[in-house]
């Protein structure tokens, strides 16, 4: 019988660390007779377990990276909107005609400003907290944090599909083990029926 182990250090993963759940093709390269089907089973629970603690905690992680996802989904267009106005006021020249704006000051109030051309914008940092930085570099900052963001929604979409892959996977194999199981209860079933009707027919004297 081929051994079904649990994770440890040589377990493939995908890039992110996430392990693969085991396939079994054919239930006869893991076990070769019913009495070997509860310890295939249990090594099939414990592998699991092992792996991220049961088959449940595949599904936490999609939920949780489908929670990410969502959260870049908003976070991406409010950084390219920000990143085009930087480069908006870096093309304006020093002599140009004050620029008149709306902003938002908060969800239902807004208030026009005419800015002047700049070299220095003002940038929300998160918690409160807000800087400013040369135009140039301003720039920068938003490019990369935009590209570590399309890289990140890039890897959830990469991991949820890894995931649903992997928690399918776990599902066939148990599946693909008790049917296999019930397929051999019925044929000792009808192997003992046989076997019985040849005990009770009679026997030839002599």
């Amino acid at each position: 019988m081929a051994a079904i182990t649990g994770r440890d250090k040589n377990t493939p993963t995908n890039p992110r660390g996430i392990p693969y759940a085991p396939f079994v093709d054919k239930v006869e390269d893991y076990v070769s007779s019913r009495a070997e089907v509860d310890g295939t089973m249990k090594s099939f629970q414990e592998m699991i377990s092992s792996v991220h603690r049961s088959y449940k905690k595949y599904q936490f992680m999609e939920a949780n990276t489908q929670r990410r996802e969502a959260g870049l989904k908003d976070k991406l267009p409010d950084i390219q909107r920000t990143l085009d106005m930087v480069r908006f006021l870096k093309t304006r020249k020093q002599n140009s005609d004050p620029l008149e704006a709306t902003f938002e000051l908060n969800d239902t109030l807004y208030a026009k400003a005419k800015i002047p051309p700049t070299d220095e914008v003002y940038l929300w940092l998160g918690a409160n907290v807000m800087l400013a930085y040369p135009i140039h570099e301003a720039e920068d900052l938003l490019d990369s944090k935009l590209q570590a963001a399309q890289a990140n929604m890039s890897n959830c979409q990469e991991d949820l599909d890894f995931l649903r892959e992997q928690i399918t996977t776990l599902e066939v194999a148990t599946a693909r083990v008790y049917n296999w199981d019930v397929t051999q209860k019925r044929k000792e079933k009808a192997e003992h029926g046989e076997e019985g009707e040849d005990e009770r027919k009679p026997q030839p004297n002599g």
